[in-house]
């Protein structure tokens, strides 16, 4: 599938994330994988039970399911056609696909998704582009059999937002403070920290939107880290998207001119 012809969704996944290197994207993973181990932690899927990953992106959550629990069945679900396509067709590699199912589904409408027909439902930055959060929960209440199991991890955006004057994504920009502020102004205008479902939350709010949900026993843990920025290429830091929705810093500079 060339690039081009994919939706942002898998344009960012498998490429704009990192830049196009190959090294960010090993730096990613090393993030990630312990993410994904984390969330597959609070679940348990012994005994042929059924994982609803929703939101699958590149299958990170869904093929660590795959391998760590040996007996279950995977649904991958996502909004994204080209994702689904790709991660059926690893699946196909790996000689997966008799315990995998490929869904299409949004976060929050589930409707294709019986009640009470899953026993665990796993998330991975996927209600930071959600607007109706609580109907997700909602969702992923509904879908649960009893004593089901959710297990989601989603990044705080709104927490140290804004950066202070001087600093973009992290780094001492004072030298070039009025450029930096030119391109902080086109991320707001794209993404209003107020009303976009990136900086829309917090922590609290995820508890209060499981409680409304049904969840009956909620556990939150917070990771807080505060560090310099790693060194990294300068052209792979211009070429690089925060996230789907936003361009490249070196996008933004070229339509400015």
């Amino acid at each position: 599938m060339a690039e081009l012809q994919q939706d942002i969704w898998t344009r960012w996944l498998l490429n704009r994330r990192f830049g196009g290197d190959p090294e960010r994207l090993t730096h990613v993973l090393d993030y990630l994988y312990p993410v994904r181990d984390k969330v597959l932690s609070h679940i348990n899927l012994e005994g042929g039970r059924t994982l609803l990953d929703v939101g699958c992106g590149d299958g990170l959550i869904a093929f660590g399911a795959l391998e760590k629990f040996e007996t279950s069945q995977v649904i991958f679900s996502d909004i994204s056609d080209d994702l689904l396509q790709h991660v059926q067709a690893l699946a196909r590699n790996m000689n997966l696909l008799h315990r995998c199912e490929f869904v299409r589904a949004s976060a929050d409408d589930l409707g294709v998704f019986e009640d009470e027909s899953v026993d665990a439902v796993t998330t991975r930055s996927v209600l930071i582009y959600v607007y109706a959060k609580q109907q997700a929960f909602k969702e992923f209440h509904r879908v649960l059999k009893p004593g089901g199991q959710l297990s989601l991890f989603e990044p705080i955006n709104r927490f140290a937002y804004p950066e202070p004057e001087g600093r973009f994504s992290g780094y001492d920009v004072t030298p070039v403070a009025s450029l930096a502020e030119k391109l902080k102004a086109v991320y707001r205008r794209i993404q209003p920290p107020d009303t976009d479902p990136m900086t829309d939350f917090d922590e609290r709010d995820l508890v209060t939107c499981a409680e409304k949900a049904g969840f009956s026993s909620i556990n939150v843990e917070l990771q807080i880290e505060v560090k310099p920025p790693e060194d990294s290429d300068w052209l792979t830091f211009l070429h690089a998207a925060a996230n789907p929705k936003v361009p490249s810093n070196s996008s933004i500079e070229s339509g400015s001119r």
